[in-house]
């Protein structure tokens, strides 16, 4: 007999009308004598007003009890999923992390599992039940509830798959696979039947918004395929997985973009060794994330421009702290919020010479220029003018076959 995880996500549980609906997925599955383990996510919304209630209380909520009032969600979701199954006639009931236990390690809001106790779970299986687990949490060695940061029931689904040693892990969410570009910035953009997790972590990274990193990285880490389905169309989704059965032979795989980067542009800092872990320190210690970085060559051996990019949202503070370092010299600050990622991913890039010509040639026949530049085995990413992510998708897509 077979064992399945199946995870929805908070759309997918969104009302009560989409639990009912889910609840017929479930028999599904039930129905062809597998055993069933659901994860699921708090409905659509519930999560993010319990986190405006955290803040109408005080700008400073403890960290401990933050978790333990988002954890909440969850518990709701479950209890209503299983009630249901019981209603139509299958044993079910729900599970609360602390009730495993899902035993997790590291701050709160941003936990990771470390290792899952599944004896009552697998007595449970065995005789017949349907578990309905929380996702998106733990329990630390203090007994307090934890939460594994934003879409971390995708990891609690991906870390049950590896203990309970699940033949299948699918994750059910609004969109039904991954798509070789955002279908709303591309109409024309094909959904991928399957792709490797170092290519799903790369448009996970990258922009696209149907996996989290941590998630991908997680399933990569253990060895679990992932198949991603819509709960609202019955449709064949992606699979995620480290085999190399029966792939096609694209030289790139999909095409990722983001819409919050803003570039900073550090100009006349004086050349010296150090100068660079100088300017970036104190971003770190503050938690922002550099992504993008090029130096220019100094000309006169004194002087350099440094330019780099960050999420937009961490303009005003990054602008401020490099205002404040006293470690530092340069001539003038500049920054772009209007600017954004486009990139191209696929692991044929590897063995295939000529990529990044064609990238700049197709990108240079729309005049779109091209302000900073990123690789790495499996991508490229170039940094454009916002205004141009829509044309630059349609151009990448053409030259390299995707349509």
């Amino acid at each position: 007999m077979k064992t399945v995880v199946l995870k929805f996500g908070g759309t997918s549980v969104g009302s009560i009308d989409r639990i009912k609906k889910i609840c017929k997925i479930i028999a599904f599955y039930k129905k062809k004598r597998n055993k069933v383990v659901v994860i699921s996510s708090a409905m659509s919304g519930v999560t993010n007003e319990l986190v405006k209630k955290s803040k109408s209380i005080s700008n400073n909520f403890d960290k401990a009890e933050y978790d333990a009032l988002l954890s909440t969600g969850e518990q709701v979701s479950c209890a209503l999923i299983a009630g249901r199954l019981n209603h139509i006639g299958l044993k079910s009931r729900s599970w609360m992390s602390w009730q495993l236990p899902i035993v997790t390690e590291g701050p709160y809001s941003s936990s990771r599992i470390s290792r899952v106790v599944v004896k009552e779970l697998n007595n449970y299986l065995r005789q017949g039940g349907i578990p309905v687990i929380t996702g998106f949490q733990g329990i630390n060695n203090k007994f307090r509830l934890t939460t594994i940061g934003r879409s971390g029931s995708d990891a609690t689904a991906i870390m049950l798959a590896k203990f309970i040693k699940a033949e299948d892990c699918i994750i059910y969410t609004d969109v039904d696979g991954v798509y070789t570009a955002d279908p709303k910035q591309y109409k024309k953009a094909k959904k991928i039947s399957k792709i490797y997790y170092d290519e799903m972590l790369e448009m996970a990274s990258l922009g696209s918004k149907v996996m989290q990193p941590t998630s991908v990285q997680d399933a990569k880490l253990n060895n679990i395929d992932i198949k991603v389905k819509s709960s609202f169309i019955l449709r064949p989704g992606t699979l995620i997985t480290g085999s190399k059965k029966n792939f096609s032979d694209q030289i790139i795989t999909g095409i990722s973009s983001t819409k919050n980067d803003a570039k900073i542009t550090i100009v006349g800092v004086k050349d010296k060794p150090g100068v660079a872990a100088s300017i970036f320190k104190p971003l770190s210690n503050n938690l922002i994330n550099v992504d993008m970085v090029v130096q220019n060559i100094s000309q006169n051996g004194q002087d350099t421009d440094l330019t780099f990019t960050i999420k937009s949202d961490d303009l005003k503070k990054t602008e401020k702290l490099i205002q404040q370092n006293r470690n530092i010299t340069y001539k003038k600050l500049t920054f772009d919020k209007n600017v954004s990622k486009v990139s191209i991913i696929g692991v044929g890039m590897i063995t295939t010479p000529g990529i990044t010509f064609r990238m700049f040639q197709a990108l240079a026949s729309k005049k779109i220029n091209i302000l900073v530049i990123s690789t790495s085995e499996i991508k490229i990413s170039v940094l454009i003018s916002s205004k141009n992510v829509k044309k630059a998708i349609a151009a990448l897509h053409k030259e390299f076959n995707l349509n």
